[in-house]
């Protein structure tokens, strides 16, 4: 089964989450971030630009329009390769474990997978950012020496920045399928 839905992200963009129901133990969830601003982009570029050109026209150097041009196609692509992401993606799967994928916006991907062994569980926390408090969906791992600590905190979906009410649909399917693996471990 297989469901979209709209939410907003802490800024007040627009995030689409999908989510697939394959199994009651497997399911995965799909955020997709908005799309590279034309508007901001051209902003940037045209800015860039035009300080070259008065740089030019102070010095008569031809080499500040060139370097001005090359300094802007590298920027933009370093961007698109490492810093946006287009697409984040949790599949959670009780008998296996977690995996986290980023897909950036020049395809380019990053995947994290944890143990389910090594999941304590999956929580909604808060923090202080820019003067305001938001939340953020992560994952208590154990600590491998003394299994009732946390050894650490691995936040999910960190670059869509996802409003509550999206977090609270993802949390409660997680919880579903952990309360199920919990429930298929006791009884072997």
């Amino acid at each position: 089964m297989e469901d979209e839905q709209s939410f907003s992200d802490i800024s007040g963009g627009r995030l689409s989450l999908q989510r697939r129901y394959y199994t009651q133990s497997c399911r995965e969830f799909c955020l997709n971030c908005p799309r590279l601003s034309l508007r901001s982009l051209t902003a940037v570029t045209c800015t860039v630009w035009l300080v070259a050109y008065g740089l030019f026209a102070l010095c008569e150097n031809s080499m500040i329009l060139s370097s001005a041009i090359f300094i802007t196609l590298i920027g933009l692509l370093g961007y698109l390769h490492f810093v946006k992401i287009d697409q984040e993606t949790l599949l959670i799967i009780d008998s296996l474990g977690i995996q986290m994928t980023s897909s950036y916006a020049s395809g380019k991907e990053s995947t994290t997978f944890i143990e389910m062994g090594k999941v304590k569980d999956i929580v909604i926390n808060e923090a202080i950012y820019m003067q305001k408090v938001i939340y953020y969906l992560c994952i208590l791992l154990k600590d491998p020496l003394e299994p009732q600590e946390i050894s650490q905190v691995v936040p999910v979906f960190q670059s869509a920045k996802p409003r509550l009410d999206c977090l609270i649909e993802v949390y409660r399917s997680c919880q579903e399928v952990l309360a199920n693996q919990k429930a298929t471990s006791t009884r072997s």
